[in-house]
């Protein structure tokens, strides 16, 4: 098979969904190809193909994107906004938080609002403490939204399909350190169904809950324990939220141990929630208690050693999971 990287698998989805509904477009800063097809190049070539009225570039201004989002989709089309940065969304949390998410709710199921923001972040490019965030925990903490983030290119491809053929809201989380990343095409069509996690990589040791960037990180040290006889069973969430919990508490359950692991700083991250749920679901069965691993607790430095001391280690990881297995 073909092999994609992120950036082709995104550009792919969206290509495919505005070939099958003309209710679907794209609309944020620099997004079409006179402006280059956006920062991270996701909407290369598509406004050539379907033309501006549909790859629309838009002034800098989150609100008026992400609000006139929120109109399209009441309309009944289907767009997929661009906030350039993560950080960017604190701009148009009304419209987020207090629109798209609510509508279907507050009119009795009658308006629901299917549209995607797409929004890229990432800890370790220098990019300084006003770009670099996850901010994922706001948006997972909202009823009505999907929060949705992939590790790979295949699963990016199948993700951005479900989530423009959702009828709510989806948050979809993108990092710049994954975009280069290969992997091989799973072709036209495919969708991976939001809430549905992957078990990564099997073992019967200790659960490592995570998604996102810090798959990689996961896989990498589980890859590295294997040598040393543990055994780590990787699962990557891909939906936040709602997460996957049946397939997360039938790991912990065979496991008997978990750490949770995310780029987000640590305290009040979602790791907290599903480390939790776990407690109180696994409890007969824990051997040790739940752990949790995230980035420092601090605005990210711009400095490139503090900036790489911020991110989770994978020392750390390793000590941690080493710790909860009794070989510490």
């Amino acid at each position: 098979m073909a092999q994609i990287t992120m950036t082709q698998a995104l550009n792919l989805a969206i290509d495919e969904a505005m070939a099958e509904d003309d209710g679907v477009f794209c609309l944020g800063e620099d997004v079409s190809d006179k402006q280059g097809g956006g920062v991270f190049k996701i909407t290369n070539g598509l406004s050539k193909k379907y033309g501006e009225n549909r790859i629309r570039a838009t002034p800098i201004s989150e609100t008026a994107i992400v609000g006139a989002a929120v109109g399209a989709a009441l309309a009944g089309q289907r767009p997929i906004c661009e906030i350039m940065l993560m950080n960017f969304v604190g701009v148009c949390m009304d419209q987020i938080v207090n629109h798209a998410a609510k509508l279907r709710f507050m009119s009795g199921g009658q308006t629901p609002c299917p549209m995607v923001l797409r929004t890229t972040t990432g800890v370790g490019v220098g990019f300084g403490g006003q770009h670099s965030d996850m901010l994922e925990a706001w948006f997972a903490h909202v009823a009505g939204i999907h929060v949705v983030t992939p590790s790979n290119a295949a699963d990016a491809r199948g993700l951005m399909r479900a989530s423009i053929d959702a009828n709510d809201p989806v948050i979809f989380i993108e990092n710049i350190l994954c975009y280069g990343l290969q992997s091989e095409d799973p072709g036209p069509g495919y969708r991976v169904p939001l809430g549905k996690a992957a078990v990564a990589k099997e073992g019967t040791d200790i659960s490592l809950i995570t998604y996102g960037r810090t798959v990689l990180d996961a896989l990498e040290v589980a890859g590295e324990l294997d040598k040393e006889g543990i055994s780590v069973e990787v699962i990557d969430l891909r939906t936040i939220a709602p997460y996957d919990e049946a397939t997360v508490l039938a790991s912990v359950n065979k496991t008997g141990r978990a750490i949770t692991l995310h780029e987000a700083v640590r305290p009040f991250g979602t790791g907290a929630e599903i480390a939790a749920n776990i407690q109180e679901k696994c409890w007969d069965n824990l051997k040790a208690p739940v752990r949790r691993i995230g980035g420092t607790f601090s605005a990210v430095p711009f400095a490139t050693h503090l900036e790489q001391a911020w991110i989770p280690q994978k020392a750390d990881l390793v000590a941690q999971i080493k710790a909860s297995v009794g070989k510490g």
